[in-house]
Order: C-alpha cells, then structure tokens, then sequence
C-alpha cells in the first residue's frame, strides 16, 4: 500500500508539474488604398481575408499544433477577424419597379475564419471544422497560386482525412513515396452569394457541397534528383440552382444529394442513359522535378495542366497550363527564393462543344466534338469560388469582381507571366515582391470584344523585433494598372505578435 501511495504521489506531482502550451496571435491590420476593391496581389493568395480597398480588421486565434514526432497526437484551432471593411457597391434587379439600383456590400464586421480540431496517428491525419489550406506543389507565399486548390479563398466547413507527409510505397525500398487526402465539405456561402446577384439573368445556386482530392508519386527525396507526378481534383456537387430570365424566376432544381453522390463526387461515373457526370469535375495534372545542388540550393520545374472534363485529362487543351521555375536557397540571403510562372488558359480544348446525345435530330451530325471547356465554369454551378474568391487560380479574375451581379467567371482566356522574389535585407528584415502581367479574351463561351490586360505589383517588407520575439510589423504597398482591373493602388500596415501560452 505505501508503494502504491508513492506512485500516486509521484503521478500527481508530474501532472501538477506538466505544462499544458498553446500558439496564440494577435494582430492589427489597416490598409487604404484608390478603386472598388485592394489590388489583387494584397489579396491573392490569403485566404479570402482581404479583399476591400478600406478596411481596419483585428485577428485573434489560439491554436495547438499537432506533435508530429509522436505516434498518436491532436490539434485545434481557433481564429476571429472583425472589425471595419469598406463596401463595394453591385446592381440589382428590382422586378417589383422594373429597375436597377445599386447596392453596396462588404465583408461582415465580425467572422469565423478558422475553428477545427484535429487528430493524427501514424502517418494519417484527420481534421474536421475550417482550417486554412494552402497548396500541395506550390511555393504558397511566391506562386501565382495552385490551379485547383490555391488558398485563395475562405476556408471550407469539411472533414478531411490524408497522409500528412510522404510514405513509402512497400517494396519499393524508399525509392517510391506517396501522399494524399480527400475531403467532403459544404460552401455555406448561399447568404454571400445572395447578397452580390443581380435577380435579373443567368442564375444562381447557393448551399452547394465540395470534394477534394489529390494523389502524388514521388522518387527517393534524398537523391540530388527527385520527380513527382500526380493529379488533383475536386467538385461541386447538390445545392440548389434557381435560374432567372428578364427578372423572372423561371426555373428551380435541387442537386442530387444522395449517399452515391458522395461517391460520384469521389471518383466520377457516368450516369447510365446520360452523357454527363453528375457534379462539377474540375483538377490538374501535377509533374515537378527537383534537383538539390551540393551546397543545399534547389531548383525546381513544374507544370499544372488544368482540366474541366475527359477533353482536358485527356490533354486535347494543347499548351493550356501553369508552366514554372523555382529556385530556393537554404539560407537568408539577399535572394531567398525566385519562382517564375507562365500562366496560359487559351486553348480550353478549341472553341467548340458538341455531344450528340443532347439533342434528339436524328443526330445529323453524329461526331462529338469535347470543346469550349469554359475554365472554372459550369451550367449548373457558380464560378469556382468561395465568398467571390477563386479557390482555384487567383490569376483569373473571381466573380467578386462582377459589380453586375454576374455569379461566373468572366475572364479565364488569359495569358500571362508571374514572377516572386523573397529575401532578408538585413538580420530580422525580409522582403517580398509580386510582379505579373495578364491579358485576357473573355471566357472560352462568351469572348470579349476588345481583349484587356493589366500589370500587377506588390512590394512587402517585415521586421521581427529581436528584442521582443514574436512581434513584427509588416508593410505592403501594391498597384493594378490595365483594363482588366482598373487602376488602384493600395498601402497595408499590420502588426502582429505571436506568442506560447503555458497553462
């Protein structure tokens, strides 16, 4: 008994000597700057969070990172933004005096961007809730940004299950690895979306569902040489679509939202006795090779061929893809990373769609011809999008641009060139510069008249304080000049502290 007494003893001692640590953050941001919106690269590529040319936001969270180096680990996460935005007016349709009239609309003063929890065992990890997601290939703070899942826009209510990092493939003694993870969700933006149409044309559907997937091979990373090659894909599924002629509501269907639609939104089947594949099927293929030189520099090459249906996977797009370089110093310096992209989305597999079986004519012109894939479009669905923000490549231009209420993508016949450069001028001072130029000819089905273009820049500056670790003060200063945008430009301050919590 005095044995046991001990152990008791020592036991409450350890749990009253253990400490229990959570990451917490705090951070004020102001920005101010010319046009209807910030320009486009303070707001690429962070997460939906910025997007108005006048705001004044707080941001508050509290997290606890999963332990990788242990078996069996948890996370969670909580994070808060709120404060002033400015709005953006859009036109709307009155159909009850037959008029148009502006409205004007703006982020909510006070939202959830994040709260999830998350559990890991192994190699695999579960996550359930709204966590930020970047991209699985791309340099997330110097790309243009990921073609199919980017981090460009709010996070998504799911549930997510995949390897954490790369596993080794049995039997093939290290020299084959693999990752990847699947994820179902439900946009939850129907309120947004509601908010930006313009009840006149075109349509509108609000509540729908989302899956994600991605698998990637890749060679033994601890050669000077490796390649990776894989695929992403994802779609939009359920929801409700109501379209509208002239100011009139004219047609209302609900999504299929059956247990198999989950699994047709997992791995696409063609419905029996139809042409098409329930859902919105949108992906990339993903080819990377990587060299590491004896000094631990890298150079990488890439390409994203981006794919709307079997014309695309099947590469009938011709050039249509993110073609990139980066290169990555393993330490500060002048020029910590270079990454230069060549953006092209002007192909779409021609300009022309014909399935036979649409129509009943007699098929008088029986040969199908899979064109006009519309990047990022759909019949039924939105332009790919979360709260008016591309998830996919925030180098198209997102419908929160539309002031006319337009609920898809205008802008995805575009070409273009992207370039990062990141560095440390100084100890405890870095640097980031976007810089990039597009034209664009419309979309692949409504083409503009006269193409427009637009050159973006971004200049960023951070200073950690050594004297006080945690705090740093960030600066932004950022311009579109073209027709595609319109002339703005922006300036960002933040300051932000980051900090352990010992309970």
């Amino acid at each position: 008994m005095r044995a046991v007494a001990l152990m008791l003893m020592l036991g409450t001692v350890v749990i009253a000597n253990a400490e229990y640590e959570l990451d917490y953050n705090a951070s004020l941001v102001a920005n101010a700057g010319s046009g209807d919106f910030a320009p486009t690269y303070m707001s690429s590529n962070v997460h939906g969070v910025l997007t108005q040319p006048y705001s004044t936001m707080l941001r508050a969270s509290v997290s606890r990172e999963m332990d990788y180096d242990k078996r069996f680990s948890y996370g969670f996460g909580v994070d808060v933004i709120g404060g002033y935005s400015s709005k953006t007016d859009y036109l709307r349709y009155d159909g009850n005096d037959a008029l148009w009239h502006g409205h004007s609309e703006g982020p909510a003063p006070v939202w959830l961007q994040q709260l999830y929890g998350e559990l890991k065992y192994r190699g695999v990890y579960f996550t359930f809730g709204m966590k930020e997601w970047g991209s699985v290939l791309l340099n997330n703070s110097l790309s243009s940004g990921d073609l199919t899942f980017s981090g460009n826009s709010r996070p998504i209510p799911e549930v997510r299950i995949g390897f954490f990092d790369f596993e080794d493939i049995p039997f093939t003694r290290g020299w084959v690895q693999i990752r990847g993870a699947f994820s179902y969700g439900i946009n939850m933006d129907g309120e947004w979306l509601e908010h930006h149409y313009n009840y006149n044309s075109s349509f509108i559907n609000t509540n729908s569902w989302y899956n994600y997937k991605f698998v990637h091979f890749r060679t033994n990373p601890e050669k000077p040489f490796s390649f990776l090659v894989g695929m992403q894909a994802a779609c939009q599924f359920g929801g409700t679509y109501k379209e509208y002629v002239n100011g009139n509501l004219t047609n209302t269907e609900e999504g299929k939202l059956r247990v198999k639609d989950f699994f047709y939104a997992l791995i696409p089947i063609q419905q029996s006795g139809s042409a098409y594949y329930e859902g919105n099927h949108i992906g990339s293929w993903d080819v990377m090779g990587r060299y590491r030189l004896k000094d631990g520099k890298e150079i990488k090459a890439y390409y994203q061929s981006l794919w709307e249906d079997g014309s695309g996977i099947g590469k009938l797009n011709g050039f249509d893809g993110l073609y990139g370089l980066e290169f990555k110093n393993d330490k500060e310096g002048i020029v910590d990373g270079v990454v230069l992209e060549y953006i092209d989305f002007t192909n779409q597999s021609g300009p022309l769609h014909w399935a036979p079986g649409d129509f009943d004519d007699g098929h008088l012109i029986p040969t199908p011809a899979t064109g006009a894939d519309d990047y990022y479009n759909n019949f039924f669905y939105n332009g790919y999008t979360r709260y008016g923000m591309s998830i996919g490549s925030p180098f198209i231009k997102s419908i929160i641009y539309n002031t006319d209420g337009y609920m898809r993508i205008t802008d995805n016949r575009i070409r273009g060139f992207h370039l990062g450069v990141s560095g440390h001028l100084f100890s405890g001072f870095s640097y980031r510069l976007l810089a990039s130029y597009r034209k664009s000819w419309g979309s692949s089905m409504v083409p503009s008249i006269e193409k427009t273009h637009t050159t973006s820049m971004l200049l960023e500056g951070i200073y950690e304080f050594k004297g006080i670790p945690g705090l740093q003060v960030k600066g932004q200063f950022a311009f579109d000049s073209g027709s595609l945008y319109g002339d703005n430009m922006g300036a960002l301050v933040s300051i932000s502290y980051r900090g352990l919590l010992k309970l």
